[in-house]
């Protein structure tokens, strides 16, 4: 193995300190769609704190991939201009609290490279834990990095993604998103322009600024938690979802699911181009 590759392997961040108040819990679910409906009493419960009768605040189970922005194994030194999502895998070992004071533990688990004009994926984990060292939620991220590879890592091994039913959909369900909802979720810690400068965008490839992955991810457990959990944030114990094609501010996610037991599958697209934006979803509910 190269020199490179033994560097980013050995990576890690132990005892990153980070707080959140109710005011990010509540950015969160509006940056990923809750409370459309001003109405809406359960989606209310997610974004509004301010009631006639005292309610607490839900904290929506992804909010974990926020709760410590900016957490991770080091600066890996990739070209950022070509850096993007590939899949994201929470573990939630107990609800959120609505504001905490909390530990990120950050390593990386294995780089896996395609080839130099193909691009590499590196996957880390990150634990977070509340103030008494106990553990919240366990995340597993995979990045691809598509001008970084050629370092001479393994190119097989990653774990096989999930397979979901062959079946019709026992279920569907239409999310829309807002023309501005990339700006809205950024504030919850992404600053990355691809997501709201269009010359960065093009540069990129890309027509114009794509909604983040990460909310693409959080719009799924919307959708399971509107369907299958009856916005019971506790039901969840994990939520996996691969990243397949970018989805663009103001379009319709389509997600189908499936629900096998407590595994609830599913795939998420934009009928409008006909493109598939998320598979091998998975959500284990308990």
């Amino acid at each position: 193995m190269s020199a490179r590759y033994d560097e980013l392997m050995a990576m890690k961040s132990l005892g990153q300190k980070y707080a959140y108040t109710d005011r990010d819990v509540m950015l969160y679910a509006y940056g990923i769609g809750l409370g459309a409906d001003p109405m809406d009493e359960k989606e209310l419960t997610f974004v509004n704190e301010a009631t006639y009768t005292p309610r607490d605040v839900k904290v929506v189970p992804t909010f974990a991939s926020v709760a410590a922005w900016g957490s991770g194994p080091g600066d890996m030194k990739l070209n950022r201009l070509l850096v993007v999502d590939g899949e994201r895998d929470i573990t939630f070992h107990k609800p959120l609290p609505v504001a905490a004071n909390i530990t990120a533990d950050s390593s990386v688990l294995g780089v896996f490279d395609k080839g130099k004009d193909k691009g590499l994926v590196v996957r880390h984990q990150t634990v977070l834990k509340d103030e008494k060292g106990e553990k919240l939620a366990t995340l597993v991220a995979s990045r691809f990095a598509r001008g970084d590879g050629g370092i001479g890592g393994p190119s097989e091994g990653q774990p096989e993604p999930h397979t979901v039913p062959k079946r019709a959909p026992d279920r569907s369900v239409d999310i829309s998103t807002r023309p501005d909802q990339a700006l809205i979720y950024r504030l919850c810690g992404d600053r990355n322009p691809l997501h709201s400068d269009p010359e960065f965008a093009q540069r990129a490839k890309f027509p114009r600024p794509i909604l983040h992955g990460m909310c693409t991810y959080g719009i799924t457990c919307r959708g399971v938690l509107q369907t299958y959990a009856d916005y019971d944030a506790s039901a969840f114990r994990q939520h996996v979802a691969r990243f397949s094609s970018p989805v663009y501010p103001g379009e319709t996610v389509t997600m189908d699911l499936w629900k096998d037991g407590n595994v609830i599958s599913f795939e998420a697209k934009v009928k409008s181009r006909d493109v598939t934006v998320i598979k091998s979803g998975k959500t284990v509910l308990g």
